[in-house]
């Protein structure tokens, strides 16, 4: 950043008021998003996959995050790796963004060779001088937390991704993500700076009168509300989803399915949250009808009511896990006003499409509400461009989660900058 730009965003940082909305700045300021991918997204633990992507030997899935590409491969010890998309002679990006399978990684402007393992195996006329051994691809430190993947770009990324890991790796083991595979893939640009997206998805104030489909298998009231805001029919339904919670937790617990709330998006580095939650209805999936959509069942897991595990991470993910399927997202920024919202369903490996269940079915509900986000979030951008755009206060019943991500987002930043 040029020292008016930093001097202009140490003030924005400085003044942010808590229980508000960000100044529109940090949703349209061009330097601010660069300072974004530079300090967020360079810096921290992003979520870019499963491990189902590069099931075999030889898969390979490029994600670009920002001015980065990342290469994620299995190598032939069943190790999966991630490389700088950037080839060690003239720096030609190597391989397009999406999914692939391969031999070896080859440069297509000068047939640079290198091995699943990163190292050059091959480059031709470069003398007898020439030592291949310290010319291998950069790597990029991965991690595959219960076989959800992360990269960081940075030398020295967070260590506390590993607490992350040994808190959540006993509630993703029972859906079992290793042995699934992806069903669907959906890619979705968002006409929004990524803080507005993330903001959406961190409350279902909205989802009520927004989200008619999600609401079927959720509870609108599940994350607050405000005392005496609801009429009598609302409030039994609040009290009925409280009661359910509690009667489901105690349940899933004795069963050894972990369910509890764990809370971290604004105390750690690496900002974690999870929680199962109910499903309404018969329990058992987040489908219209909130029956299971895929008849083969994840893991090892026999009753179909074990409701939806949810998990978040800062800076760019939320995931659900039900007995029957999983549906994960990722948010990767674009520019200061679009981002890429990126949707996977996954079923165990071994189930048809056709048979074992139907692929309308299975995504109907999430690519509805994420085409409804995505008009919320455009409309938002809109009004952050608006000269009449001032910072409103967050709801203290039922924006808490965006509290805490505007909260993280301030502090991280600050770090940044010292």
């Amino acid at each position: 950043m040029s020292g008016q730009s930093h001097e202009s965003l140490t003030n924005l940082l400085a003044r942010r008021k808590p229980g508000y909305a960000l100044e529109a700045p940090f949703y349209t300021d061009d330097a601010i998003f660069e300072a974004d991918m530079d300090y967020i997204f360079s810096r921290h633990w992003i979520y870019v996959g499963v491990e189902p992507d590069i099931a075999e030997p030889g898969d390979a899935m490029v994600v670009n995050i920002g001015k980065a590409s990342v290469i994620i491969t299995r190598d032939d010890d069943d190790q999966v790796r991630a490389f700088h998309n950037v080839c060690r002679h003239r720096g030609a990006r190597m391989i397009p963004e999406g999914k692939t399978m391969i031999g070896n990684i080859v440069c297509p402007y000068h047939s640079w060779t290198y091995g699943l393992d990163g190292d050059l195996k091959f480059a031709e006329h470069m003398g007898e001088d020439f030592d291949r051994a310290c010319r291998g691809l950069k790597k990029v430190a991965i991690r595959s937390v219960g076989g959800l993947l992360f990269v960081c770009l940075a030398k020295n990324p967070p260590d506390d991704v590993e607490e992350m890991a040994r808190v959540m790796e006993p509630y993703l083991a029972p859906h079992d993500i290793r042995n699934t595979r992806v069903a669907f893939e959906s890619d979705l640009i968002e006409n929004g700076n990524w803080k507005l997206t993330l903001e959406n998805n961190r409350e279902c104030y909205h989802c009520g009168p927004n989200h008619p489909e999600l609401t079927i298998p959720l509870f609108a009231y599940g994350f607050g509300y405000a005392p005496g805001a609801l009429d009598e029919e609302q409030l039994r339904d609040a009290e009925r989803y409280a009661e359910l919670s509690r009667t489901c937790h105690t349940r899933w617990e004795g069963e050894g399915l972990p369910s509890q709330e764990v809370d971290h998006l604004d105390d750690r580095v690496t900002g974690f949250r999870t929680e199962r939650l109910p499903i309404d209805q018969s329990g058992e999936s987040q489908t219209l009808d909130t029956k299971a959509a895929c008849r083969i069942p994840l893991g090892a897991l026999k009753d179909k009511v074990v409701g939806g595990l949810s998990f978040w991470t800062q800076p760019n993910s939320w995931h659900h896990f039900m007995g029957d399927h999983i549906v994960t997202f990722t948010v990767l920024p674009i520019d200061a006003s679009h981002t890429l919202v990126r949707t996977k369903w996954l079923v165990h490996k071994d189930a048809v499409e056709g048979v074992d269940y139907d692929l309308q079915r299975l995504t109907e509900v999430w690519q509805a509400t994420n085409q409804q986000d995505a008009d919320l979030v455009e409309i938002s951008q809109q009004g952050a461009e608006d000269p009449a755009f001032e910072p409103g206060p967050y709801s203290p019943y039922t924006e808490g989660l965006v509290e805490k991500f505007a909260a993280w987002y301030i502090g991280r930043m600050k770090a940044a900058l010292g």
